[in-house]
């Protein structure tokens, strides 16, 4: 049993900090680098990537909308076009940072409202898609199970990698539920750990009714801005290594 632990990170701007970066990269194996559109600026930017190469933690894009205020989480019409190159111009910024730092970009993780948008739109999704593909072919996606960017991606020769979320309720149809309900963000370390565990060894989730939800994920995401995010983390990793699963980055 093998799985990738990805966060959140670089979620900062200017002389405002949200989340220990630097403690969840001594945690995880693939850090979502937010691009400056959501949150994250050149500075907070390069000191991720810096201390991401540090770590030996694989770098992801993770790209949005552009909404500073509402931190990528409110939905948005977006032209097509101009969505793709905003895309590509966040993967592009990034990657530079990294490869400056002596990494580079392994893969693209869009956020929030954008990241749940191409899982239904196909529209938004190959935008997305035509983005990266314009990059590099070989960066793959993070997205969820049954997205409809899966099937886009791979018509165009990109690569896409399924991901679960430990501290996120589920709907019974395997979507998130909103941010807005009441329980959408888990905050027990316990909980938290459990969910991921069962995510890693018996591929379900429990959804908000009850009912047992398939999960088939390559990596469990822990968000970075999650109060105690630390402790989510931390709980997340001991409890994967003491069930037997390999915590190894999927690129």
């Amino acid at each position: 049993m093998v799985i990738d632990l990805n966060a959140d990170l670089g979620e900062g701007f200017g002389i405002w900090r949200l989340g220990d970066d630097m403690a969840l990269l001594d945690l995880v194996t693939s850090a979502n680098i937010a691009c400056g559109f959501h949150a994250g600026d050149p500075l907070t930017i390069r000191r991720t990537c810096a201390a991401a190469v540090d770590r030996g933690v694989m770098i992801g894009a993770q790209v949005s909308y552009r909404d500073l205020a509402g931190f990528g989480r409110r939905e948005m019409e977006v032209d097509p076009e101009e969505l793709c190159a905003e895309v590509l111009y966040q993967l592009a910024a990034v990657d530079g940072i990294a490869r400056a730092m002596g990494g580079r970009v392994s893969y693209v993780k869009p956020h929030g409202a954008l990241y749940n948008r191409i899982c239904r739109d196909p529209e938004q999704a190959d935008a997305v898609v035509e983005a990266v593909a314009d990059y590099d072919r070989d960066l793959p996606l993070l997205t969820l199970p049954g997205s409809a960017v899966h099937e886009i991606a791979a018509r165009e020769g990109v690569a896409t990698v399924t991901e679960a979320f430990a501290d996120r309720a589920y709907t019974p149809a395997g979507t998130l539920l909103p941010r807005r309900s009441p329980g959408a963000v888990l905050h027990d370390p316990d909980a938290v750990a459990a969910r991921a565990v069962r995510m890693a060894t018996a591929r379900t989730v429990t959804a908000v009714d009850g009912s047992q939800v398939q999960v088939d994920a390559r990596s469990i995401c822990v968000h970075g801005d999650t109060p105690d995010a630390v402790l989510l983390a931390r709980a997340v990793r001991d409890g994967l290594i003491a069930a037997g699963v390999t915590l190894k980055a999927f690129t």
